[in-house]
């Protein structure tokens, strides 16, 4: 859907392990956005330890949200796996830096609703109703799910939802889960949020209050200069070419620009990603990537980055072994600082390819467009 033309904008925000919570979250953005004008936005929120499995996920390429970005939505789906009757520890300590939204009020009468993800299903309805107070305490308009869609669904396997909100029984055998009927339901549940945002988005405009929350391409929220100085990051000096190229190309409003991981006039932890250089390392080299494109992409925007309309495409080449699989991990560090600094405006399209070989042994390339206002 056209975020220019959305009336609403909906904020799905899960947390999960192995994908179940992630697959509900995909399918309650979808019933976010049958709603007319309703346009549901995907990310997760950080994890308090790093992931210990080494497997690519499919859920590694969504970006993580801030605390501070709730307010900026009409409405939120907040999605977890059940941990021993309540929500993952990841999304506890998520809620728990609210607190600045909490006493500003920001959250009041905002509608939220749960979804939640269970192995054996024990505790799924405390899980969520544990959510429901943090929620409350914000003074968020609950959205549960009732009876919506239960006579739609296969009764003769065993069903995860509740009248709070939808839930997977993750750990049943018998059928691939999340199952058809709570994919159904969970669908039916982000409608049903989308329906009770565009009443709150209604009211606000009624109070004459200015609809800031809509996320769009067009307007960043915020000044581009202001938010780097927020996130203490000083773009580096603009790289010199050593060949005969540009450092950028512009044509029509798309800025092209490709960089490896200088630093300084030296490669940032050179070599084969997994034997030469750590993952950890090899994510510093991409963050550095990054900043080297951003400071050539200011330049080519008259010299403020506000000048750049949205990120449009960025592909990541990396030096590493044939069994390698976890670039999609390394090249998080380049789209999550991406959309850190610009928002809903720096999400983009992405390619993660493995390479046998990088100029000067660097262990990331990185190809960018962006399109200029």
């Amino acid at each position: 859907m056209n975020k220019e033309q959305s009336n609403i904008c909906v904020l799905v925000l899960f947390n999960t392990t192995n994908g179940g919570t992630y697959k509900l979250a995909k399918a309650v953005a979808e019933g976010i956005e049958k709603f007319p004008g309703a346009t549901a936005v995907l990310k997760q929120v950080p994890h308090v330890k790093p992931r210990t499995d080494k497997d690519a996920k499919p859920f590694d390429t969504i970006p993580y949200a801030t605390a501070d970005e709730l307010k900026d939505y009409d409405g939120i789906a907040f999605g977890s796996p059940v941990h021993f009757g309540n929500m993952s520890t990841d999304m506890r300590n998520f809620l728990d830096q609210t607190i600045d939204l909490w006493t500003n009020h920001k959250l009041e009468g905002k509608p939220a609703s749960v979804f939640m993800s269970a192995g054996s299903g024990a505790g799924r309805e405390a899980a969520i109703l544990s959510f429901w107070n943090t929620l409350a305490i914000h003074g968020m308009l609950l959205v549960p799910t009732g009876i919506m869609g239960t006579g739609e669904i296969d009764k003769t396997i065993p069903q995860g939802n509740t009248a709070f909100g939808t839930t997977s029984l993750a750990g049943a055998p018998g059928s691939e889960r999340p199952s058809k009927g709570e994919l159904h339901i969970a669908s039916l549940q982000g409608y049903a949020l989308a329906k009770a945002a565009k009443g709150y988005n209604l009211v606000q405009a009624s109070l004459g209050k200015t609809n800031n929350n809509i996320v769009t391409q067009e307007t960043p929220k915020i000044d581009i200069e202001a938010r780097l100085k927020e996130l203490n990051i000083t773009l580096p000096e603009t790289p010199k070419p050593v060949g005969n190229y540009k450092l950028y190309k512009i044509s029509g409003n798309l800025v092209f620009i490709n960089q490896v991981a200088l630093k300084n006039g030296k490669i940032e932890h050179p070599g084969k990603i997994g034997t030469q250089v750590t993952e950890e390392q090899a994510k510093e080299a991409t963050k550095q990537t990054l900043l080297n494109i951003l400071s050539i992409l200011k330049q080519a925007a008259g010299g403020d980055l506000n000048n750049v309309k949205q990120a449009v495409q960025l592909t990541g080449f990396f030096y590493t072994d044939d069994n390698y699989t976890r670039h999609a991990v390394v090249m998080n560090e380049a789209s999550n600082l991406l959309v850190e600094i610009f928002g809903e405006s720096g999400m983009h399209t992405r390619a993660t390819i493995g390479a046998i070989s990088l100029p000067l042994a660097s262990s990331v390339e990185i190809q960018a467009i962006f399109e200029l206002k």
